[in-house]
């Protein structure tokens, strides 16, 4: 699969008839909301976990330097906790372009906070896309971001920004809290 994916995703039709759609967001969709949404509950999706194992070629890094950001990788009986937005279907044409690293769009059973469910779609970068990076240790992953910058500002901002918005949803995320300790500890001694 080619890196950008705009196309793709415009001739996967997985909206039906429907006007409106849920969006389920876990990484910068959770944080960096610049898209129109009608509603924003917290929710969560099972069998699957969150990874710095996708690249970045446009925002968080340059096709010479890409930087990692998260994808789902799967995961039998894990929880990923994030938010989900009910957003008009064509809110995807912007969304296309933002998530055109990679990522695909998957049809994704969520569960809201109240113990209520709703299908929506996710953005999924999976392993065959031409940006995945792959598995790495929580050290070796800080490294990376701490190196990379890309138009949308510094890697590390990424994930300090992910981090921070999990705690604030009272999410617990041993992933992307391990990358975050290394790469302050980073900033601290250099």
């Amino acid at each position: 699969m080619s890196i950008n994916t705009i196309e793709e995703n415009r001739n996967r039709n997985l909206f039906g008839d429907n006007d409106e759609v849920w969006l389920f967001g876990y990484g910068s969709l959770i944080y960096l909301v610049d898209f129109p949404y009608l509603e924003s509950r917290p929710a969560s999706i099972r069998g699957w976990s969150r990874r710095f194992w996708q690249g970045s070629h446009d925002h968080r890094g340059t096709p010479a330097n890409p930087g990692r950001v998260v994808t789902l990788i799967e995961e039998y009986d894990a929880v990923c906790g994030g938010l989900a937005y009910r957003v008009e279907a064509s809110v995807f044409e912007l969304l296309d372009e933002r998530e055109k690293n990679g990522y695909l769009r998957f049809a994704t059973e969520m569960t809201f906070t109240d113990g209520s469910h709703a299908s929506g779609l996710i953005y999924i970068a999976t392993p065959d896309n031409e940006a995945y990076l792959g598995e790495a240790s929580e050290y070796e992953i800080a490294q990376h971001i701490c190196r990379a910058e890309g138009a949308s500002g510094a890697n590390s901002d990424y994930l300090l920004d992910l981090a921070r918005a999990l705690r604030e949803l009272g999410l617990e995320d041993r992933h992307v809290f391990d990358i975050e300790a290394h790469i302050l500890q980073s900033m601290d001694s250099g």
